[in-house]
């Protein structure tokens, strides 16, 4: 077979499922894993997709956030996907990084998806791979969809992700938006794990309104350049660091 066939082949296959895997594509197309994994090699390259272990995911057109190096970005992003156990029900809030999980959840079989971000919940419905639940409300600049946080307080999720201002051993978890930091206080009152991604430059800073003391994260997944000092209150009060 061809390398344009093969190309073809695994393009085409992200475009209907969302994510391919190695082991799969090579059954298929009755060739080495080795030739998959430089087929993919290549096609990253060229931007048409992003390799994840054992395979590659669609690359989506959504920017990094707030000058937040794409590399970094894909990064945690990758990292927060990995939290999610397969077939769990997970709440996504909205912002760039979060939006950024959304291609690495197409190489879980299935899951519950809960979120307010139009943007997450446009990717996740478009390659139908898993339920999707859209919380209503008025749409804000950030796609978030806000509205009465009263009935998020009834949402079961076993994860929840959220992207905020600052995080800051002492002034805690804040935004600088009003209908983020209501959506935040809600999510943490739903008494599960609450995962939190953040770009580097954040940690050890306070945005406006307060959301939940910082002992309260569970995750937090950010950049190996977050600042040293930071992270160590951070990890004393009991928030388990994840550097990508």
């Amino acid at each position: 077979m061809l390398k344009s066939q093969r190309h073809q082949i695994i393009l085409e296959q992200l475009r209907s499922e969302g994510a391919v895997r190695v082991s799969t594509l090579a059954e298929a197309m009755d060739v080495d894993p080795v030739t998959v994994r430089r087929d993919l090699a290549e096609l990253e390259r060229t931007g048409k997709l992003r390799r994840v272990h054992g395979g590659a995911v669609a690359r989506e057109s959504t920017p990094a956030s707030d000058g937040v190096p794409d590399d970094t970005a894909r990064r945690i992003a990758e990292a927060a996907a990995k939290f999610v156990p397969e077939g769990s029900v997970l709440f996504l809030g909205p912002g760039t990084l979060t939006s950024e999980v959304v291609p690495y959840l197409q190489t879980h079989t299935h899951l519950t998806v809960i979120t307010n971000a139009l943007n997450a919940a446009w990717s996740i419905a478009r390659h139908g791979r898993h339920t999707l639940h859209v919380i209503g409300g008025q749409v804000a600049s950030d796609f978030g969809i806000y509205g009465d946080p009263e009935p998020l307080r009834r949402v079961r999720a076993d994860r929840v992700i959220l992207e905020a201002t600052g995080l800051d051993a002492e002034k805690g978890l804040t935004h600088d938006d009003r209908d983020g930091a209501s959506l935040a206080r809600a999510l943490f009152s739903l008494s599960t794990q609450v995962i939190v991604v953040l770009s580097p430059e954040r940690v050890g800073r306070a945005g406006a309104l307060f959301i939940a003391p910082a002992g309260e994260v569970d995750v937090l997944i950010t950049g190996r350049e977050a600042e040293t000092s930071a992270l160590w209150d951070l990890s004393e009060l009991g928030v388990r660091i994840v550097l990508t």
